[in-house]
C-alpha cells in the first residue's frame, strides 16, 4: 500500500444551528491495487487537547524533524489505519468516546511515525509494507 497524503484541519460551522465546530477531521489518502482511496476520520475537537494522556506527545506540532512540523490532526487518520488495516475498505470514521479513540493510539511505535510523514513530505509517499512494522509487540 502507497501512503500518499495525510492531513488533518478542524470543520468550522457553515451554518448557525450546526456543531461542526466540536469536530476535528483528519484524512489519510493512499493507494491500494491501483485505487486510490481516502479514509476521512471525524472526531470530538477536544482530544486534541488531552492527546497527551494517551500519546507520548506534550503539544502541537508532534513531529518537528528536519524543518517540517506535523500537527496532531494530521496524523490521527494515519494512526487509525495502521492500527486497524481493515479500515482500508471505508470511506468514514466517525469517533466520538474517548475510549475508542485512545484505544487507536495503544501500542503505536510513535518513535517510528516521523519515518512516514517525512517520506510523505519529502517523497511524496510512503510504501507500507506491513502495519505491524508500527504496532509495538509484546516482548
Amino acid at each position: 500500500m502507497l501512503i500518499k497524503e495525510c492531513k488533518g484541519f478542524e470543520l468550522e460551522k457553515e451554518k448557525s444551528n450546526t456543531s461542526e465546530d466540536f469536530f476535528n477531521r483528519s484524512e489519510v489518502t493512499f493507494v491500494e491495487n491501483g485505487e486510490e482511496k481516502t479514509l476521512h476520520v471525524l472526531y470530538v475537537r477536544y482530544f486534541d487537547q488531552i492527546f497527551s494522556e494517551f500519546t507520548p506527545y506534550q503539544q502541537d506540532p508532534v513531529i518537528v524533524k528536519e524543518g517540517i512540523e506535523v500537527n496532531f490532526k494530521e496524523i490521527v487518520a494515519l494512526v487509525c489505519l495502521l492500527k486497524n488495516p481493515g479500515l482500508r475498505s471505508r470511506k468514514r470514521l466517525y469517533i466520538n468516546s474517548k475510549q475508542d479513540f485512545a484505544a487507536y493510539f495503544q501500542d503505536i511505535n510513535f518513535n517510528k511515525l516521523p519515518e512516514i510523514i517525512l517520506a510523505l513530505k519529502q517523497n511524496n509517499g510512503f510504501e507500507l509494507r506491513s502495519p505491524l512494522e508500527f504496532i509495538m509487540q509484546p516482548q
